[in-house]
């Protein structure tokens, strides 16, 4: 508090007060025995006179900022009518402005503008002018609002360098490797490793997301801001607002961990983290660097091996589909191919295949870039076409390695595409991906890589299309009434309407996000028949292809999709979101 408060004894014989103190006798407030009492007490409490004042309910915090605001001549503002910048905030410490209880509201070229409930209290405005090397002008406001506005400043700050300490593990030493064997790595990382709360801050993140079951996380670097977004159950949602000044720490880190070239910032990179968790379980971390306007972002995957073993029933295949798959999985020969966009699911079905055949009488040989999942048994290969390891290279030296089971991680050019097709029609089993819409779509998108149409039809044998919706939360799903019209619209078949199809929204409870739990796949399993092969041949297109397909009676990722509506798994709405009519 002021000092300055209290003067001496009056020849009058009152108490001569200076400042607000005096101020707040003459409107009224308090008498000379009162205010003479509540600066004795705010001495002992060591508070502002104003704080003790409105925490003992001697005056109201309206009534001491309006005296203020007349004593000094300067405004008073409502702060509840006002909107507070961060990067404002960020400007003067978080001790400071608990300390002092101030609040920075906005900054004019070298000019910043507080708000204070306490205009005499100049070691503050001094020891903020000194922190921010600028000029302080203040506003008065009440000393109720601005303590919650500065409990939720602080509260905000906590959020983004939050209280790290994790009882299940010490993230200040978890066991990370990078992807490649870099001997400069161990030196490059030296100085970061020293920076303990950014090693802490960037496993707290990648712990959290596991925790959560995300996919994807995204570091992102923006003018003012710097913004961490997971992707759980493929929405991304913001986790954390880092200061926008840890932005290259953060980035350098990760790319560290990753093995990457940290002097590197103009073109993009690409590495791999492994961090084991316990003895049984590591996690590995697909890292992916993108140099952009403002600074580099970085996108991890979280590949989780744990994920590949959940089994074939655990997908969402419905039983006619599994039973497809697996039947063409138990073939000698022949291509199966997996297609969709980015992020649906489609190495977790793939490696679900393998490991049903995974066994001691199956040599099984994958290329991909880069291995997503490691499964004991299968020899896995990273691609690596700086040093000439292609698709093709890799596929070559499959086939001189006495393979049963081939795995391409995708197809991307007609090289591979003709290797693969020749392995699969000399007696091996192939199995790769495509990124195409449909199933019916990937057999004409290899006949427009040039695939002859005859050697598509003799070696591919199963067409798998998917996506990924999220389920409905078991504990707060809702059913809603669909009229049968807009039953129609949707899709359902006439027989479905009549019996009664019960359809469910999403609510949102404390056990979900948004009403969804987890994800399964939509499927399009489509074997490429006698009669599809010879529409192949004829030139027929992708249309033809699905007409075909739909009169052998396979449902297209939209009928599919519809099942799981009617059996109560997912909502119509995330259906169409994924699917279209």
């Amino acid at each position: 508090m002021n000092d300055n408060a209290l003067a001496p004894v009056g020849s009058n014989g009152r108490t001569a007060f200076s400042g607000l103190a005096q101020r707040l006798v003459q409107d009224g407030l308090l008498d000379d025995a009162a205010m003479q009492d509540a600066i004795a007490r705010a001495k002992e409490k060591r508070v502002s006179l104003v704080s003790h004042l409105v925490s003992s309910n001697v005056a109201t915090a309206r009534d001491i900022a309006i005296s203020a605001s007349n004593e000094f001549g300067v405004p008073l503002l409502d702060l509840d009518a006002v909107a507070t910048d961060p990067d404002v905030i960020r400007l003067v410490s978080d001790k400071l402005i608990q300390k002092h209880r101030v609040m920075p509201l906005m900054k004019r070229g070298k000019r910043l503008f507080l708000a204070v409930a306490d205009p005499t209290n100049l070691h503050a405005l001094d020891e903020i002018r000194f922190q921010t090397s600028m000029s302080i002008e203040f506003v008065v406001v009440e000393d109720d609002k601005l303590q919650k506005t500065v409990e939720k400043a602080i509260e905000q700050a906590e959020s983004i360098m939050p209280n790290l300490a994790d009882d299940d593990f010490d993230l200040e030493n978890l066991e990370v490797t990078g992807g490649d064997d870099d001997p400069n790595a161990e030196a490059l990382g030296r100085d970061d490793v020293e920076d303990a709360p950014i090693v802490r801050f960037v496993n707290k993140i990648l712990i959290d997301a596991i925790k959560k079951g995300a996919s994807d996380i995204h570091f992102e670097p923006y003018e003012k801001s710097f913004r961490i977004r997971t992707r759980l159950d493929g929405v991304l949602k913001e986790v954390a607002l880092p200061p926008v000044q840890l932005a290259i720490k953060i980035v350098a880190r990760l790319k560290v961990m990753a093995r990457l070239d940290i002097a590197e910032r103009r073109v993009p990179q690409d590495g791999r983290i492994k961090m084991r968790l316990s003895k049984n379980r590591a996690i590995d971390f697909r890292v992916s660097t993108c140099p952009t306007l403002v600074g580099e972002k970085v996108v991890t995957r979280i590949l989780d091996p744990s994920s590949a073993m959940l089994g074939i029933d655990a997908l969402g295949y419905e039983p006619a589909q599994r039973e497809i798959y697996m039947r063409y999985l138990a073939k000698p020969q022949g291509m199966i191919l997996v297609t969709g966009p980015t992020g649906s699911g489609k190495t977790v079905s793939l490696y679900t295949g393998l490991n049903i055949l995974n066994t001691e009488d199956c040599n099984i040989s994958t290329a991909e870039d880069p291995a997503e999942i490691n499964l004991p048994g299968i020899n896995q290969v990273n691609v690596n076409p700086k040093v000439g390891l292609t698709f093709a290279a890799a596929l070559r030296a499959f086939l001189r390695q006495d393979p049963d089971v081939i795995m391409v991680g995708e197809i991307r050019d007609l090289e591979t595409a003709e290797i693969a097709i020749k392995a699969a029609q000399t007696g091996h089993l192939v199995l790769s991906t495509l990124h195409t819409n449909d199933a019916p779509q990937t057999l004409t998108r290899l006949v427009d890589m040039g695939v002859k149409p005859y050697a598509i039809a003799t070696s591919v044998s199963l067409i798998i299309a998917q996506r990924l919706a999220r389920k409905l939360c078991t504990n707060c799903k809702q059913p809603i009434d669909v009229p049968p019209e807009a039953l129609r619209k949707e899709g359902f078949e006439e027989t479905d309407i009549n019996a009664g199809i019960r359809v469910y929204k999403a609510a949102g409870c404390g056990q979900c996000t948004d009403g969804y739990k987890g994800r399964m796949g939509i499927y399009q399993v489509m074997p490429v028949t006698e009669t599809i092969g010879r529409i192949i041949m004829e030139g027929g297109g992708a249309i033809n292809i699905g007409d075909q397909a739909a009169k052998d009676g396979i449902w297209n990722l939209r009928r599919s999709g519809l099942q799981k509506v009617k059996d109560g798994l997912t909502s119509l709405e995330e259906i169409n979101s994924v699917t279209i009519d």
